[in-house]
């Protein structure tokens, strides 16, 4: 009996042991910092970070502007000398740390505020780059059905203004003014288009062909009296809830999802570029893409825009790269990679501009148009002159449906700027924008405020020259933001990932809310203006020079040796310290000299609205000398020995394995002591010079004296 007692009291030890055991292993390992889980979920990852919206709205119409097939030249060496390189360096040093952009700054303590002026940047753009999201998955929505809303002048939406597609083809062949009232041509019409058989208008009028809208642009025209458009509401919230259930696991989660989200955009584009092809004038467009013109070359501009492209395209200093990368395992091959996703980013862009042409190419042809006068580019392209294009396709809702998925896909990994806006508000008013916008509903007919301007014949929203950084990405943008809060204190945190990222989505979803609202779009457009463009660079340049100059390019070199087992080759050792840093300073002075006071159209905003967006804009540059300062300050000794210290990496600099950590110190130890040795040799070779000498300068002397 007590033999069985003991049995029993020993078993409930063991139990009880075991139980603590599994405990403990539990919290450590929730504590623990995960990574990827299948062996293409960096790769995948990292190619749905570069393919933006950038690819397929902005760089077409910038190849077209900048020369055609001549545009190839800059933009494959500015990748060259500027894009591969900082991708290389962002995936190599976030791969052996297996850090965040903040913590990840242990390498050189002093450049800290780099890393928080990278997660400022993408939380900022983060609060309103769902709004695009928000307005695909609306139009996604309204292109489940028969006829697409767009293609037709009979809604609630419509002015007098209104030219459908049937109607456009048919004007085409008529170079004046037409009558509307003419019952003849309103018998024919109700043939040929049942919608405009409910549309009516003022008998015996006449209608300027310069005053005429397209349906298309008009849809994108809705405006709505009030504050938040409630549909806008349910689909930005929707958007926010697909970023938290694609991230609120951490990258087991969102490794999965990008074998999905990653080749599905090719897959759409190459059935829509099948399709395109086979259309009438196809080939136009396609010509008026590609043929070259060399004379463009000659121009700064085109030199300026290509680098521009490439800088936001990639995707560099936004953290996203780094935060990728430091979820690979540490004998991932960085090297081939980093070669890869920069230039399958460029072959995305080459391909989508055959797409985008083909379409266009057939847009003009079907209007009586040339290619050129049917080109646009950004919001413009994607929510009216395409839309218009498919709705003249057969079974048009299903090319809306695929176009529409397929960007809301790319929108998960890409951040634009779009919004509605509707009646003025105390806001439009204090912009003074209000009282013109008032008296263009009496001269046109069209309600004020809309989201879209009417700019040389083509809708333009948000004509900004700064439009390459569209290509940038929310799930890269918000995984930065959560991996920067939770690596800086993994303890509290990291275990409570859920909760974090529930908490930041509903955040950013409020934060939201003002950018969709009636005078949404002024704050938006001054945020898109300034946030994200002239302060990149900066940070780029801090980074680069901290990594290159202030770490070491030679330590830099044996860190990646230690992950792939072979050192790269030197070229990128010249890359880092000299060409690049000056691409991007160049690049940084074109943005600066090309960025004008923010306008909305042709309206300029007030003085103090310019003041905020420099401020808005400044933000994420403010963090990187407050931060030295401030480290400075608590560092102990002489300024100087504060500096050495602060530039040196701390004693948590490394890798985290503990088995390439052990390989890691053991080789700085071998540095040291070979640095050692060479010191040592070094000052004994200068004392035995100095013994040699010595005598040698007291007999001169002697003999000088005796003279």
């Amino acid at each position: 009996m007590l033999f069985k007692q003991d049995g029993g009291h020993h078993s409930s030890l063991s139990s009880q042991t075991s139980s603590s055991n599994s405990m403990a292993s539990s919290e450590k390992k929730q504590t623990e910092r995960e990574g990827w889980k299948g062996t293409l979920d960096f790769m995948l990852t990292c190619i749905g970070y570069a393919v933006g919206l950038g690819n397929i709205w902005r760089f077409p119409y910038l190849c077209y502007k900048s020369g055609g097939g001549a545009f190839f030249i800059p933009y494959i060496l500015f990748l060259c000398i500027c894009g591969i390189p900082l991708f290389f360096m962002e995936t190599a040093y976030g791969q052996f740390s297996s850090l965040s952009p903040i913590a990840i700054w242990r390498c050189s303590p002093l450049f800290k505020g780099v890393g928080i002026g990278m997660v400022m940047v993408s939380g900022l753009v983060c609060v309103y780059y769902n709004v695009i999201v928000a307005w695909t998955l609306y139009y996604l929505f309204m292109s489940l059905r028969a006829v697409l809303p767009w293609s037709t002048c009979g809604n609630w939406w419509n002015t007098k203004n209104c030219v459908d597609v049937e109607r456009k083809v048919l004007m085409a062949s008529n170079n004046e003014s037409f009558g509307i009232g003419n019952s003849t041509f309103l018998t024919n019409m109700t043939n040929m288009s049942t919608s405009l058989a409910n549309y009516t208008v003022m008998a015996n009028s006449v209608v300027d062909r310069k005053s005429l809208v397209s349906s298309s642009e008009e849809f994108w025209d809705i405006d709505h009296l009030g504050g938040l458009r409630w549909q806008l509401v349910i689909t930005l919230a929707l958007a926010w809830i697909c970023v938290f259930f694609c991230l609120f696991k951490g990258v087991a989660v969102l490794g999965k999802v990008m074998h999905f989200c990653a080749p599905f955009p090719y897959l759409v584009l190459l059935v829509l570029l099948i399709r395109g092809v086979t259309l009438d004038g196809a080939i136009d467009g396609i010509k008026f893409y590609i043929i070259p013109r060399w004379e463009k070359l000659a121009t700064f501009q085109v030199w300026g825009d290509a680098a521009l492209q490439i800088f936001y395209s990639v995707g560099m200093a936004w953290g996203g790269i780094i935060t990728m990368a430091s979820y690979n395992d540490f004998k991932h091959n960085i090297y081939r990679d980093a070669m890869l996703v920069p230039l399958i980013n460029c072959g995305t862009s080459i391909f989508a501009g055959f797409v985008i042409f083909s379409i266009l190419g057939f847009m003009a042809h079907e209007t009586g148009k040339s290619v050129e006068d049917v080109v646009t580019q950004g919001p413009g392209l994607t929510f009216v002159a395409y839309p218009e294009a498919v709705s003249m396709l057969p079974i048009s809702p299903l090319w809306a449906v695929l176009f529409f998925l397929m960007l809301f896909i790319i929108g998960l990994d890409s951040q634009v700027t779009i919004a509605a806006t509707s009646a003025p508000t105390p806001l439009t008013s204090s912009l003074g924008l209000t009282n013109k916008h008032v008296e263009e509903k009496y001269k046109t007919g069209r309600a004020p405020g809309r989201a879209c301007v009417k700019t040389s014949g083509s809708p333009q929203m948000f004509r900004h020259h700064h439009d390459d950084h569209y290509s940038t990405r929310p799930f890269g943008m918000f995984e930065t933001c959560l991996s920067a809060i939770i690596d800086e204190y993994p303890n509290v945190l990291r275990k409570r990932r859920v909760m974090v990222a529930a908490i930041a989505c509903f955040a950013e979803f409020l934060l939201g809310l003002p950018l969709i609202t009636e005078g949404g779009i002024y704050i938006l457009q001054v945020i898109d203006w300034y946030c994200a463009s002239f302060s990149l660079m900066l940070i780029s340049l801090c980074e680069v020079i901290a990594i290159a100059w202030v770490y070491g390019v030679d330590r830099f070199y044996k860190d990646i040796e230690l992950m792939i087992g072979y050192q790269p080759s030197r070229l990128w050792s010249y890359m880092w310290r000299f060409v690049t840093p000056t691409v991007i300073l160049l690049i940084w002075l074109f943005s600066i000299i090309t960025l004008g006071p923010v306008t909305y159209g042709d309206k300029a905003y007030p003085q103090w609205a310019v003041t905020f967006g420099w401020c808005l804009g400044s933000i994420s540059i403010i963090p990187i000398p407050t931060y030295m300062a401030f480290a400075i300050w608590q560092e102990e000794g002489t300024f100087w020995e504060r500096m050495q210290k602060l530039k040196k990496p701390s004693t948590k600099w490394g890798p985290r394995n503990k088995e390439h950590r052990e390989t890691y110190l053991a080789s700085l130890d071998v540095d040291h002591a070979i640095e050692q040795h060479m010191m040592d040799t070094n000052n004994v070779a200068r004392q035995r010079n100095h013994m040699i000498l010595i005598p040698v300068c007291h007999a001169c002397f002697n003999i000088i004296r005796v003279k």
